[in-house]
Protein backbone atom coordinates (compact mmCIF):
# COMPACT_ATOMS: atom_id res chain seq x y z
CA UNK A 1 0.00 0.00 0.00
CA UNK A 2 1.77 3.19 -0.84
CA UNK A 3 2.02 6.34 0.43
CA UNK A 4 0.05 9.36 -1.60
CA UNK A 5 1.87 12.36 -1.48
CA UNK A 6 0.90 16.10 -2.52
CA UNK A 7 4.16 18.33 -3.45
CA UNK A 8 1.84 21.63 -3.54
CA UNK A 9 4.76 24.48 -3.76
CA UNK A 10 4.64 28.31 -5.08
CA UNK A 11 7.06 29.59 -7.21
CA UNK A 12 7.98 32.91 -8.51
CA UNK A 13 10.94 32.65 -10.29
CA UNK A 14 11.55 28.96 -10.32
CA UNK A 15 13.12 28.14 -7.59
CA UNK A 16 10.69 26.38 -5.35
CA UNK A 17 9.62 24.38 -8.45
CA UNK A 18 12.65 23.17 -9.02
CA UNK A 19 13.25 21.72 -5.36
CA UNK A 20 9.25 20.49 -5.37
CA UNK A 21 10.66 18.42 -8.98
CA UNK A 22 13.44 16.97 -6.97
CA UNK A 23 11.21 16.31 -4.29
CA UNK A 24 8.44 14.99 -6.90
CA UNK A 25 10.82 12.42 -8.33
CA UNK A 26 12.85 11.51 -5.16
CA UNK A 27 9.37 10.07 -3.67
CA UNK A 28 8.42 8.53 -6.89
CA UNK A 29 12.01 6.83 -6.46
CA UNK A 30 10.98 5.97 -2.80
CA UNK A 31 7.46 4.10 -3.77
CA UNK A 32 5.04 7.13 -3.46
CA UNK A 33 2.20 8.02 -5.37
CA UNK A 34 2.79 11.65 -5.89
CA UNK A 35 0.72 14.52 -7.45
CA UNK A 36 2.70 17.74 -8.20
CA UNK A 37 0.40 20.58 -7.36
CA UNK A 38 1.27 24.63 -7.50
CA UNK A 39 -0.41 26.94 -5.44
CA UNK A 40 -2.47 29.55 -7.68
CA UNK A 41 -1.11 32.89 -8.68
CA UNK A 42 -2.82 35.40 -6.56
CA UNK A 43 -1.44 38.69 -8.32
CA UNK A 44 -2.66 39.96 -11.69
CA UNK A 45 -2.07 38.50 -14.64
CA UNK A 46 -0.74 41.96 -16.23
CA UNK A 47 1.43 42.03 -12.97
CA UNK A 48 3.04 38.94 -13.80
CA UNK A 49 3.42 39.72 -17.14
CA UNK A 50 5.29 42.42 -17.05
CA UNK A 51 8.36 40.88 -15.22
CA UNK A 52 10.29 38.27 -17.12
CA UNK A 53 11.26 36.06 -14.96
CA UNK A 54 7.45 35.62 -13.24
CA UNK A 55 6.00 35.53 -16.71
CA UNK A 56 8.83 32.99 -17.71
CA UNK A 57 7.95 30.46 -14.74
CA UNK A 58 4.43 31.16 -15.05
CA UNK A 59 4.36 30.36 -19.01
CA UNK A 60 7.00 27.03 -17.89
CA UNK A 61 4.67 25.31 -15.28
CA UNK A 62 1.11 26.30 -16.96
CA UNK A 63 0.43 22.70 -17.42
CA UNK A 64 0.83 22.02 -13.49
CA UNK A 65 -2.70 21.25 -11.93
CA UNK A 66 -3.73 23.77 -9.37
CA UNK A 67 -3.95 22.08 -5.89
CA UNK A 68 -7.40 22.01 -4.21
CA UNK A 69 -8.78 20.84 -0.96
CA UNK A 70 -9.59 17.85 -2.42
CA UNK A 71 -5.48 17.07 -3.19
CA UNK A 72 -5.27 17.39 0.62
CA UNK A 73 -8.08 14.86 1.58
CA UNK A 74 -6.49 12.03 -1.43
CA UNK A 75 -3.07 12.34 0.30
CA UNK A 76 -1.53 10.51 3.39
CA UNK A 77 1.23 13.34 3.22
CA UNK A 78 1.95 16.71 2.34
CA UNK A 79 5.25 17.92 1.23
CA UNK A 80 5.00 22.04 1.22
CA UNK A 81 7.54 24.35 -0.71
CA UNK A 82 7.00 27.64 -1.00
CA UNK A 83 9.63 31.50 -0.73
CA UNK A 84 10.13 33.18 2.42
CA UNK A 85 8.17 36.43 2.49
CA UNK A 86 9.24 38.26 5.99
CA UNK A 87 9.31 35.46 7.95
CA UNK A 88 6.50 33.33 6.33
CA UNK A 89 5.00 31.55 3.26
CA UNK A 90 4.31 33.75 0.16
CA UNK A 91 0.75 35.43 0.18
CA UNK A 92 -0.08 32.55 -2.65
CA UNK A 93 0.97 29.71 -0.44
CA UNK A 94 -1.63 31.61 2.67
CA UNK A 95 -3.81 31.79 0.40
CA UNK A 96 -3.87 28.17 -0.53
CA UNK A 97 -3.90 26.91 3.49
CA UNK A 98 -6.55 29.51 3.93
CA UNK A 99 -8.84 27.81 1.99
CA UNK A 100 -8.60 24.74 4.25
CA UNK A 101 -11.24 25.00 6.85
CA UNK A 102 -13.73 22.91 5.55
CA UNK A 103 -11.23 20.40 4.94
CA UNK A 104 -9.59 20.70 8.87
CA UNK A 105 -12.99 21.25 10.56
CA UNK A 106 -14.33 17.57 9.34
CA UNK A 107 -10.43 15.91 10.57
CA UNK A 108 -9.91 15.47 7.09
CA UNK A 109 -5.95 16.80 7.69
CA UNK A 110 -5.27 14.88 10.95
CA UNK A 111 -2.79 12.06 11.40
CA UNK A 112 -1.21 13.41 8.01
CA UNK A 113 2.33 13.69 7.94
CA UNK A 114 3.93 16.67 6.71
CA UNK A 115 7.22 18.63 5.63
CA UNK A 116 8.69 21.84 4.27
CA UNK A 117 10.63 23.57 2.39
CA UNK A 118 11.60 27.08 1.67
CA UNK A 119 13.55 29.50 -0.23
CA UNK A 120 14.87 32.94 -0.04
CA UNK A 121 17.34 35.63 -1.91
CA UNK A 122 20.22 35.43 1.13
CA UNK A 123 21.02 33.03 4.00
CA UNK A 124 19.28 34.54 6.13
CA UNK A 125 16.50 35.88 4.70
CA UNK A 126 13.76 34.12 7.15
CA UNK A 127 13.84 30.48 6.11
CA UNK A 128 13.86 29.14 9.27
CA UNK A 129 11.23 31.23 10.90
CA UNK A 130 9.04 30.55 7.09
CA UNK A 131 9.59 26.70 8.00
CA UNK A 132 8.14 27.25 11.46
CA UNK A 133 5.24 28.94 9.95
CA UNK A 134 4.14 26.14 8.34
CA UNK A 135 4.63 23.84 11.24
CA UNK A 136 1.84 26.26 13.20
CA UNK A 137 -0.24 25.66 10.55
CA UNK A 138 0.48 22.07 10.82
CA UNK A 139 -0.09 21.63 14.03
CA UNK A 140 -3.58 23.29 14.18
CA UNK A 141 -4.65 20.78 11.52
CA UNK A 142 -3.35 17.79 13.58
CA UNK A 143 -0.61 16.84 11.43
CA UNK A 144 2.27 14.64 12.06
CA UNK A 145 5.34 16.82 11.33
CA UNK A 146 8.49 14.89 9.64
CA UNK A 147 11.06 17.91 9.58
CA UNK A 148 14.58 16.21 8.39
CA UNK A 149 16.44 17.01 11.64
CA UNK A 150 19.62 16.18 11.82
CA UNK A 151 19.40 12.29 10.40
CA UNK A 152 21.67 12.22 7.61
CA UNK A 153 24.69 13.55 6.92
CA UNK A 154 23.37 15.72 3.57
CA UNK A 155 21.77 17.86 5.91
CA UNK A 156 25.11 19.29 6.92
CA UNK A 157 26.26 19.78 3.24
CA UNK A 158 23.44 22.13 2.75
CA UNK A 159 23.39 24.67 5.14
CA UNK A 160 22.35 22.46 8.39
CA UNK A 161 18.64 23.32 8.65
CA UNK A 162 16.71 20.66 10.33
CA UNK A 163 13.53 22.22 9.76
CA UNK A 164 13.56 21.55 6.46
CA UNK A 165 15.47 22.31 3.15
CA UNK A 166 16.15 25.88 1.92
CA UNK A 167 17.72 27.50 -0.67
CA UNK A 168 19.33 30.49 -1.63
CA UNK A 169 17.82 32.04 -4.43
CA UNK A 170 19.73 32.12 -7.72
CA UNK A 171 22.29 29.47 -6.62
CA UNK A 172 22.76 26.29 -8.57
CA UNK A 173 21.27 23.42 -7.54
CA UNK A 174 23.90 21.00 -6.61
CA UNK A 175 24.33 17.08 -6.18
CA UNK A 176 24.17 17.91 -2.33
CA UNK A 177 21.03 19.84 -2.56
CA UNK A 178 19.47 17.10 -4.15
CA UNK A 179 20.46 14.34 -1.33
CA UNK A 180 19.78 16.85 1.31
CA UNK A 181 15.80 17.27 -0.39
CA UNK A 182 15.88 13.35 -1.13
CA UNK A 183 16.19 12.58 2.57
CA UNK A 184 13.61 15.20 3.73
CA UNK A 185 11.17 13.27 1.21
CA UNK A 186 12.05 9.93 1.85
CA UNK A 187 11.95 10.22 5.41
CA UNK A 188 8.18 12.01 4.93
CA UNK A 189 7.25 8.86 3.65
CA UNK A 190 8.43 6.80 5.92
CA UNK A 191 6.78 8.65 8.30
CA UNK A 192 3.62 8.86 6.09
CA UNK A 193 3.98 4.87 5.66
CA UNK A 194 3.99 3.91 9.36
CA UNK A 195 0.83 6.69 10.18
CA UNK A 196 -1.03 4.36 7.47
CA UNK A 197 -0.43 1.19 8.51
Amino acid sequence: MSVKLAVIYYSTYGTNHQMASIANDAAKAAGAEVRLLKAAETVPQEIVASVEGWKATADKTAAIPVATPADMEWADAFLFSAPTRFGVQSSQMRAFIDTLGGVWAKGGLANKAISAMTSAQNAHGGQEQTLMSFYASAIHWGCIIAAPGYTDPAIFKTGGNPYGYSHTQGQPFIDDDKASIGHQVRRLVQVAAKLKA
